[in-house]
């Protein structure tokens, strides 16, 4: 029986067997069985801004495939570029996801490599009334997302985060000041105050300073940029000068916040982002135009049992690009969008589910005949 280093040793020289680079795949045509260019310039709805997106499918080797955990997806940095290994290809359109059905119905134009035996992966064999849920489901998950960025693209943030002693406040009467308002009103350093918390209360402390500099404090902070108080060890025959209460749940909530907003802005589509800026609608347009596109492609399967790919309201789905809606008419026509959909999806021949034996089948026939 191998030993654990000698089976961790194993997995190494496995993975280095059974893995595969972008650029392998790129450069071994023979093993791919799809490649295409997807996504806004496949729907028909690409700007001059617009990426390239490709999308494909390619099959391991069987000496790769054989190894320790073969690659299932294989991706750039920016995941422009995407390839699936078939059996990850065939699981994900078993369980209709739309970004690898869309596959399926990819416009001629937009199709770069093809091997004959593609052509066995038909709509009729995957879609399934599950497609209601990857579909429409999806779509509004993106009316959701497309709200969301209101808070962020309204309410920006310095780049400078606020520091904990914001959050902390003295009790005065039946109200509460600053803390950094009450230290410049007395002209007193928080460097010079010690702390005591109050036994059986959260986050508030005693304040403590003495103004003749005989006893030295540890003060509130170590420094303006600490996140958390520092106690300082006091007399109990010593009385506090002040009672203060530090907000540490918002000022946590604060740090997340900053960090998210500024993250955002990091890695964002600063072309998006000034058409969004631009169209003063306050959600993204962007996900909204592919809400409808979700919705309208969800109505066509159940309907014709097709996957059309290229959008054929293109300039309707422009016009929400560009803002030209309100947000709130957007929302109500996408939930009634969804409740006809339920009840198309309800009527279709549609199958509950794909039939996973044929699919099983079709997927061991594909890679035999793949590797004869």
């Amino acid at each position: 029986m191998p030993s654990a280093n000698s089976t961790g040793e194993l997995r190494s020289v496995a993975a280095v067997i059974s893995s595969v680079t972008l650029d392998e795949i790129q450069t071994s045509p023979d093993r791919i069985l799809l490649e295409a260019i997807v996504g806004s310039r496949a729907y028909g709805t690409e700007t001059p801004e617009s990426d390239t997106d490709i999308r494909g499918v390619f099959v391991l080797p069987r000496r790769q495939f054989y190894g320790f955990d073969p690659d299932e997806q294989v991706s750039d940095a920016t995941h422009d570029v995407t390839y699936y290994e078939l059996n990850r290809f065939t699981e994900l359109l078993a369980k209709n996801n739309p970004n690898v059905i869309e596959l399926l119905g990819v416009p001629e134009e937009c199709v770069l490599k093809q091997h004959a035996l593609f052509e066995r992966f038909t709509p009729a064999l995957f879609l399934s009334k599950r497609c209601r849920d990857t579909f429409a489901g999806y779509a509004m998950g993106q009316i959701r997302k497309a709200r969301g960025l209101d808070k962020k693209i309204v309410n920006p943030m310095p780049e400078e985060r606020r520091t904990a002693i914001s959050f902390c406040y003295v009790i005065e009467g039946q109200g509460s000041t600053p803390l950094v308002h009450w230290l410049e009103r007395r002209g007193v350093d928080q460097a010079t105050c010690g702390l005591v918390s109050v036994p059986h209360t959260r986050d508030v402390y005693g304040i403590y300073h003495d103004d003749t500099g005989e006893v030295v404090y540890r003060g509130i902070f170590a420094d303006e940029q600490a996140g958390e108080v520092r106690c300082s060890s006091v007399s109990k025959s010593v009385e506090p000068i002040a009672w203060m209460a530090f907000n540490k749940d918002g000022y946590k909530k604060h740090c997340n916040e900053h960090q998210s907003y500024w993250d955002w802005v990091k890695h964002r589509n600063e072309a998006r982002y000034t058409t969004n800026i631009d169209h003063g609608r306050n959600y993204d347009s962007k996900n909204l135009m592919h809400t409808f596109r979700l919705l309208d492609m969800a109505e066509e399967i159940a309907r014709e049992g097709q996957v059309r790919v290229r959008r054929p309201n293109r300039d309707h789905l422009m016009r929400i690009r560009q803002g030209e809606f309100h947000y709130d008419d957007l929302v109500a026509q996408a939930e009634a969008k969804v409740a006809k959909i339920d009840v198309l999806f309800e009527a279709c021949p549609l199958p509950e589910r794909t039939d996973f034996a044929a699919i099983e089948r079709l997927l061991i026939e594909v890679r035999e005949d793949f590797d004869v």
